[in-house]
């Protein structure tokens, strides 16, 4: 019989959210994520140390470009073992810097296509913010193809469609755990989960009215979750819950279609800057998982620069 996670990669493209790279050699995704997290645990796991070394030599003794190295050399080695593309993170800190995103951005892809890696393989992961969406903007101008992260209101997934975004991630998780805190219950039922329905209310505007961003949704907490967005263009997991759906016996059912999406009485709606600045606004769930999510990026990014730069400093000292 077929597995679960067989059954749902012939209704969406299936992502590895990982910085693992054996994992993503034995799931063997179309896409892959990463992040400053997930990339710590890579760099200090043994079996990775070669390409440690490897952005060592060239970060030639500085610890911010033995940092962008790692994130491209590990990008690279995630590329060998899939045909899609890998998702490489901006600092949490040039959230607001539209200047700074797009130049760390072109960094990336500089890094990259010295590696050896074409651009169209590469999406820069940016924090969906009005200064992130702008750099995203200007960067898709450039081919160089973005991933919209910590995306939690419709307002968000409006300005990413409007300004031509190639991805978008929205945080299914992050939503559900904010309203099962807010109403003080162990769990929301997966017919009413909110995270859920706004991945699928997204879906279905940007189907309707033939947009080119594609969904992604992300952050699962459970894999009811993911079953219930089957359809939805890509799903971004993490290896715990790839492997339950790989052990799950059963077809998967297609929950979104562009069919469904036409059908759907929905009104195209335009944002400028106060528009999306308001209606973001009125959405407390998202405003708090969004400042929430930057700040905790932030963590996750200092932590792994200081982990760089003590192996700097230790290689300094050998030397």
């Amino acid at each position: 019989m077929t597995s679960q996670l067989d059954s749902l990669k012939r209704h969406s493209t299936v992502v590895a959210d990982t910085g693992d790279i054996d994992a993503v050699a034995r799931w063997q995704p179309q896409d892959a994520t990463t992040n400053p997290s997930l990339l710590l645990a890579a760099a200090q796991d043994p079996r990775f140390r070669p390409l440690v070394d490897e952005a060592l030599a060239h970060g030639q003794g500085a610890t911010a470009p033995t940092l962008e190295w790692l994130f491209v050399l590990f990008g690279r080695e995630i590329l060998k073992h899939m045909a899609g593309r890998v998702s490489t993170e901006v600092d949490a800190r040039l959230s607001f810097d539209t200047k700074g995103s797009i130049a760390k951005a072109r960094r990336f892809i500089e890094l990259y296509e010295a590696a050896g890696v074409a651009r169209e393989r590469v999406l820069v992961k940016l924090a969906c913010t009005w200064e992130g969406i702008r750099a995203a903007e200007r960067l898709e101008r450039e081919r160089i193809h973005c991933n919209m992260t910590l995306l939690f209101s419709f307002a968000q997934a409006l300005a990413c469609a409007d300004a031509g975004v190639t991805l978008i991630s929205p945080f299914v998780g992050r939503i559900y755990d904010w309203h099962k805190a807010a109403r003080k219950v162990e769990d929301i039922p997966i017919a009413e989960d909110p995270g859920v329905a706004s991945v699928t209310r997204i879906y279905h505007y940007y189907k309707k009215f033939g947009y080119a961003t594609q969904v992604m949704g992300a952050s699962f907490r459970k894999t009811g979750q993911i079953l219930a967005l089957a359809g939805c263009d890509l799903l971004t997991i993490a290896p715990d819950l790839l492997e339950k759906l790989s052990r799950a016996q059963g077809e998967v059912a297609r929950r979104l279609s562009p069919q469904d999406a036409a059908g759907q009485a929905l009104e195209r709606i335009s944002l400028d800057e106060r528009g999306y600045r308001w209606r973001h606004n009125e959405d407390a769930m998202a405003v708090e998982k969004l400042a929430d999510g930057i700040r905790r990026f932030d963590a996750d990014a200092r932590k792994l620069e200081q982990y760089v730069m003590a192996l700097v400093t230790n290689k300094r000292a050998v030397a």
